[in-house]
């Protein structure tokens, strides 16, 4: 099986390279995208479950 060479080059023009970056940079900054936070209340609320279940019983 061959793989490509570097004959099989496909030239694009500047609107649609731009058009592939901008949707590549969409997709990545929403990937990267930080979960948000819980609320203060919920989060204490998980970390004394979390307290309770390391407890001996």
């Amino acid at each position: 099986m061959a793989g490509p060479s570097a004959d099989d080059n496909v030239q694009i023009d500047r609107r649609t390279s731009r058009s592939i970056c901008d949707a590549v940079g969409e997709r990545l900054q929403q990937s990267l995208r930080p979960e948000p936070r819980l609320p203060t209340n919920l989060e204490q609320l998980l970390n004394e479950l979390q307290r309770r279940e390391r407890e001996p019983h």
